[in-house]
């Protein structure tokens, strides 16, 4: 029995429609990848696809990276894992030393956890002990914006706002409230979307000054529903909104840190420091999972005194701070820096938004979003009447796998066509996926 067969009979696949997928054919492109290069992935054919969406946005420097596979190398022949309950490992204060160094001014504290949705928890978690170890034990709502996308922890689902993912876990959720998504395109209100979602934000707070905790959010981009961007300032307004109601800001940057938006993290593009700071993802490089949740000083001192007056944070996981996740992480951030990325990332963006403009007049082209490498293309039956595809015919799934064709490798969000290249990614490389992305789409609606 080959590979593609027994997957079909033992594996459960995340986020996948599994008849459809066991309907599928066994030698169908990219359907079992079996290696990677640079990146490129390759599949059991030997058929290679340029990585179109970083292994699902967590690629950072491309695949078989020399610097990330020897930190990992050497970090095996001294220990694989260690426990941080009640005891230190070298590469967990390696990587807290440089996550703090290179995060928002006031990140001081790095909580280890194993994926993006647990850093939300952890950071759920720790802002309303926050407010309890204060005397405050009556904040302990959440704000949040719709159509976000947290993780899929109860926790962090209590806080998402797309239906087709959350809708059927809404008995076992805790209520939290929700204000509309700044995106001009996805809301009523048009251009001023942005100050909707600020007024209704400002009204729940003021209308009820003891109940909240925390506003939650994806700074920039809220990637899961469709890379919908924000409009300038949108972020600082949040954190300013935030600070004259006395709550804390949770940004989850799990999607949009280590280079995504064009910059280290997102919050960086409006000087935003929040108070909580989720990372996952980029944060190894898309090697291992390992993610972090920061927190200010301000919010770590209130969890101190003896175990007798019980603000300890009890929250952990086995594998919180792995070594070798660890230091595949700090290597990964080193390379960041050694490589000049940072200073390459706006010439690639405007290659990606330069290649994409020649969609823009596409009549199944509704609407481009972009915000440094993370963007999305949305596809629509008719532009001129705006009026969407069928959600049945999977229209966005079926492009993606005509894309195959050409070489690339790319995920949907429902008709949202999601390119997300690794940061690194040569030009040359990051061509040929312009290429494959603007040849399907005119080859597929033609």
């Amino acid at each position: 029995m080959d590979l593609s067969r027994k997957d079909k009979q033992y594996v459960w696949h995340p986020f996948t429609p599994m008849d459809l997928w066991r309907a599928g054919a066994d030698d169908e492109p990219g359907r079992v990848i079996v290696d990677a290069e640079g990146f490129e992935l390759i599949d059991a054919q030997g058929r290679r696809f340029i990585d179109g969406f970083s292994s699902l946005w967590c690629n950072l420097h491309g695949h078989r990276v020399a610097r990330i596979d020897e930190a990992i190398r050497r970090q095996l022949g001294k220990a694989a894992h260690t426990t941080l309950l009640g005891h230190a490992s070298p590469p967990s204060v390696e990587l807290a030393e440089r996550l703090v160094r290179i995060s928002p001014d006031g990140l001081e504290k790095v909580f280890y956890s194993d994926s993006g949705a647990t850093a939300v928890e952890v950071a759920l978690k720790m802002a309303f002990q926050y407010f309890r170890n204060r005397g405050e034990g009556e904040r302990r709502r959440f704000i949040a914006l719709r159509h976000s996308y947290h993780g899929d922890t109860i926790g962090s689902v209590s806080l998402g706002g797309i239906d087709a993912f959350h809708s059927v876990f809404h008995p076992l959720l805790f209520e939290a409230d929700f204000v509309d998504s700044p995106n001009p395109r996805h809301h009523p209100a048009g251009e001023g979307a942005a100050g909707v979602a600020l007024e209704q934000m400002d009204a729940l707070l003021s209308r009820r000054p003891d109940e909240f905790c925390a506003v939650v959010m994806e700074p920039l981009v809220q990637g899961a529903a469709g890379m919908r961007t924000h409009p300038p300032g949108f972020l600082a307004e949040v954190r300013e909104l935030t600070r004259r109601h006395g709550v804390l800001l949770i940004a989850d940057e799990v999607a949009t840190g280590f280079c995504r938006t064009g910059r280290l993290f997102a919050c960086e593009h409006e000087g935003v420091c929040p108070d909580l700071m989720c990372l996952g993802k980029g944060l190894s490089g898309g090697y291992l999972p390992v993610a972090a949740t920061l927190a200010t000083r301000e919010v770590f001192d209130v969890f101190g005194g003896s175990p007798a007056e019980g603000r300890t944070f009890y929250h952990g996981h086995t594998f919180t701070g792995n070594a070798l996740g660890c230091a595949a992480a700090a290597a990964s951030v080193d390379l960041i820096f050694e490589s000049g990325l940072p200073a390459a990332l706006p010439g690639k963006a405007a290659r990606m938004a330069e290649r994409m403009a020649d969609l823009a007049g596409h009549p199944n082209v509704a609407d481009i979003r972009q915000c440094g490498l993370m963007a999305g293309v949305e596809l629509v039956a008719d532009r001129a009447a705006d009026r969407p595809f069928d959600a049945a015919a999977r229209t966005g799934a079926a492009v993606c796998f005509a894309a195959r064709k050409r070489g690339l490798i790319l995920r949907p969000l429902g008709d949202v066509l999601v390119l997300m290249p690794a940061p690194a990614m040569d030009m040359d490389t990051l061509d040929r996926m312009m290429d494959a992305v603007v040849e399907t789409v005119g080859e597929f609606f033609a």
